[in-house]
């Protein structure tokens, strides 16, 4: 019997665990895919938003704002890539005027400092690579970004080093409420708990009917982007925007914490829950919107093409909070966009909830901080040379792209909530996600993998489930 399950090890379920497990609590998140981060948390644009767009009195407006303010702190204490680069919403036409001073108050009055709006002359002196036909732009110094990956893995091992427990592969078939709480039959056994956080994504609207007449409406959002080799990184310095539409804040501009230069999203609804392809109709339409905001984007340097889906509920509102006829539900659903950004403080709101509902106590052994991989490229020579002499490993290079050593692995896969995948060793190195898109380090990653795992080559997959890369042996192929 656990006093808290939280379904789903994306960033908000993650950040929900890392500040329950402030709290003396038994407590652990299911999660059916096999690590951290594998759905919407993964593929999104790494914005940390102002917090002008959402409506004032919002959730949206209120978590987002606040979850700004916590991300410098909470990188400081976790050690994940954050940088405060500002944003821009570029206005190309005289009727837009109104629509940026309109966000600019909207802006104001959920609590964002500092916003101004630019003339073209500003824009231009800040960004010369903006469109020529650029008007005025709003300027909000407070925006940033943000490695998604880096996030959502140390809120998730946090939580784990301060006990709260992470199950993978454990995908939940059905919730039933009992006399003590909620019973949760998942693909690998039987689960009880008090209280249950529905922190599922695109799938929260499914586990919140079983349990609720009051029904929730979760729409699959799909964005498919571009991203561009760290050579065309230095394109834009700041995120630039377009102005917002009744889809969101349209096709942006961005350069990423790791230096490459990121392009997207489209947004299209769909049905499929689990529809990431991207399609050359949408690649197209953010070639062609991309450009109406930046010019010269050098799109012959895409590296790579991916979607993700962002949870829209019917209300566009974040749904967070006990559900009123089933105690003991905590709703954390319809995290869309500004999600990555609210997350610190939606992990906050929803900690708080099951804090006073199960009067718990504070952890006397509550770790705040976490060191995350180490990068052997912020040493100096004689700081690398010494780290080489005392560990080999971090002197044998596997990915030549980004440069990450075999060193850099072995922590990714043994440090907590370890990479048991490539796309595991991907999120926490980077090994894979440079020029070559994993085309030279796949084989010595997985040499890496088998062997430090103990399974044999085949059983390495790329992120999971059947995700197999090597079928059979060379005797059956004889």
């Amino acid at each position: 019997m656990y006093d808290v399950i939280i379904i789903g090890a994306g960033v908000s379920g993650s950040a929900a665990a890392r500040e329950l497990s402030r709290y003396q609590v038994r407590a652990c998140v299911l999660e059916k895919a096999e690590d951290v981060c594998c759905g919407t948390s993964k593929a999104n644009s790494g914005i940390v938003h102002a917090g002008y767009d959402a409506a004032p009195g919002t959730l949206m407006a209120k978590l987002n704002v606040r979850g700004n303010d916590r991300m410098g702190e909470l990188a400081e204490e976790l050690d994940f890539p954050f940088s405060r680069k500002g944003s821009l919403v570029i206005c190309r036409e005289e009727e837009g005027l109104l629509a940026l001073e309109e966000l600019k108050k909207r802006g104001e009055l959920n609590g964002v400092q500092g916003l101004e709006i630019l003339n073209r002359e500003q824009v231009l002196e800040l960004e010369p690579n903006v469109t020529k036909d650029v008007i005025a732009a709003l300027y909000a110094p407070s925006a940033g970004i943000v490695c998604p990956f880096g996030l959502n893995i140390a809120l998730a091992e946090n939580a784990n080093r301060n006990g709260i427990e992470f199950y993978f592969n454990t995908e939940v078939m059905d919730i039933r409420k009992t006399e003590k709480g909620f019973l949760l039959e998942t693909s690998a056994g039987v689960y009880e708990t008090k209280y249950v956080v529905n922190a599922a994504g695109v799938y929260a609207d499914q586990f919140h009917n079983m349990v609720s007449r009051e029904k929730l409406h979760i729409t699959p959002r799909k964005g498919e982007y571009y991203l561009l080799d760290k050579s065309a990184g230095d394109h834009v310095s700041r995120t630039i925007f377009a102005l917002p539409g009744k889809l969101g804040k349209g096709v942006l501009v961005t350069p990423t914490v790791h230096g490459n230069l990121l392009v997207g999203p489209t947004a299209e609804d769909i049905e499929d829950k689990d529809g990431v392809n991207t399609t050359p109709e949408g690649l197209a339409a953010i070639a062609g919107k991309a450009g109406q905001n930046v010019s010269g984007l050098p799109l012959k340097k895409v590296i790579t093409s991916f979607a993700g889906l962002r949870a829209h509920e019917d209300r566009h509102d974040f749904v967070i909070g006990e559900v009123q006829d089933a105690p003991g539900f905590i709703d954390c659903a319809g995290i869309e966009s500004p999600g990555l950004t609210s997350a610190p403080a939606v992990g906050e709101m929803v900690a708080g909830i099951l804090k006073d509902k199960l009067n718990l106590e504070v952890n006397p052994g509550f770790q705040g901080k976490r060191k995350g991989i180490l990068d052997p490229s912020k040493l100096t020579m004689e700081e690398r040379n010494e780290l080489i002499r005392q560990n080999p490993a971090y002197g044998s290079i596997i990915c030549r792209c980004e440069m990450i050593s075999e060193g850099e692995i072995l922590d990714a896969i043994h440090r907590p909530l370890g990479a048991r995948s490539l796309d595991g060793v991907k999120r926490r190195t980077r090994a894979g996600m440079g020029r070559c898109q994993a085309g030279f380090c796949s084989p010595r990653t997985m040499e890496i993998l088998a062997r430090e795992l103990g399974e044999p080559m085949e059983a390495v997959t790329k992120s999971g489930g059947g995700s197999r890369l090597i079928v059979g042996t060379n005797k059956d192929r004889i």
